[in-house]
């Protein structure tokens, strides 16, 4: 099969697509595919003849010689912009829909605003080019907060109280310790816990650094567990401890920085309860193939949905691999499932 893996991109979640894509990339070569890993705003910055990029699969090319690791902090998107050889403001890089076009398949390996809002999908789609993952509709819906959450409530998904911000000058006060996040942002980046007020005015001052809607959410203290929905049925819970704070972008991706306990040491009854909000929560945003949803239970057993993630992490230290390994499955067969499961939307 001839498969291009999109990754890095623009948004706060770079570095964490850059490894998800080689770990995809790497894997699928393993299986036998010809593959090609692509930066989809970098692109391929060379010149191509007319049917060359034909010729790229099987180019003998190592595209996974710069090899990226995922930093403490979020990248440097500027000097990202910079380094664009062609200087536009385009969203596809060069020469990345016509080396997707020739290809059987494209591995979505995005992650953050820019490759889970449903804009590449969309494109995408209006190329005629078959992708992993959800739809456009679903992804923008899963990706804005304030709209998910909305959604959770209409069909009875538990999901903690919330109020947005009309601005950076926005007089409501919360309740304390309260949970102050960006709407549209990924893997805890723009995400407060704050205990007063002088916390509460610095961590928005702070998130509308990274956009323009912000959300106050109730604070849930107790556990927390994700699950995925990997075609319309859900996969080992993962409970998630980490060693200092909360599950925020350093713990997620410095590997030890959290104990991941998969599948989760809980009774049989929570396990399905967690399972069932995350199949709802799926269903009511109406993902198709995969997605990876959020779930904290307080200290009196309540269970509540906090977001959908419809591209989640593939890194060596991420979740859903390790579900599919709780089951059997290893990283490059969940891999070419992933493509099989997303053949069936076309």
């Amino acid at each position: 099969m001839k498969i291009v893996v999109l990754n890095g991109g623009i948004s706060t979640e770079r570095d964490v697509s850059l490894v998800s894509g080689t770990q995809i990339y790497k894997a699928l070569k393993s299986k036998g595919h010809d593959v090609i890993l692509l930066d989809v705003y970098l692109g391929y910055e060379k010149d191509l003849a007319p049917g060359e990029e034909d010729a790229l699969f099987t180019a003998g090319i190592d595209w996974a010689e710069k090899s990226a690791k995922v930093k403490e902090t979020a990248p440097d998107i500027e000097a990202v912009k910079a380094s664009r050889r062609l200087k536009s403001d385009e969203l596809f890089g060069e020469n990345v829909i016509r080396i997707c076009r020739a290809a059987d398949i494209v591995f979505m390996g995005l992650h953050g605003d820019f490759g889970e809002n449903g804009k590449i999908q969309a494109a995408l789609d209006l190329y005629g080019i078959k992708y992993t993952g959800t739809d456009y509709l679903s992804s923008a819906l899963a990706m804005d907060k304030t709209v998910t959450k909305a959604l959770f409530k209409v069909n009875g998904v538990p999901t903690p109280e919330s109020y947005i911000l009309t601005g950076p000058d926005d007089a409501y006060v919360p309740k304390f310790p309260s949970v102050v996040k960006v709407s549209s942002g990924g893997s805890s980046i723009g995400v407060f816990i704050v205990h007063d007020e002088k916390e509460y005015r610095e961590a928005v001052k702070e998130c509308y650094r990274f956009e323009g809607l912000v959300l106050v959410e109730q604070y849930i203290k107790g556990r927390e567990f994700t699950d995925c929905v990997f075609d319309g049925r859900p996969l080992p819970v993962v409970e998630i401890i980490p060693k200092q704070g909360f599950y925020d972008y350093k713990n997620k991706y410095e590997a030890g920085a959290t104990v991941e306990i998969c599948p989760a040491e809980i009774p049989d009854e929570l396990t399905k309860r967690i399972q069932k909000v995350a199949l709802d929560a799926y269903n009511a945003l109406r993902i198709k193939t995969y997605a990876r949803m959020d779930i904290l239970m307080n200290e009196d057993g309540d269970l509540f949905c906090l977001e959908a993630n419809t591209l989640p992490g593939m890194t060596p230290t991420s979740l859903i691999p390790q579900e599919a390994r709780a089951e059997g499955t290893e990283f490059p067969e969940l891999c070419e499932k992933i493509i099989e499961v997303s053949l069936k939307k076309y």
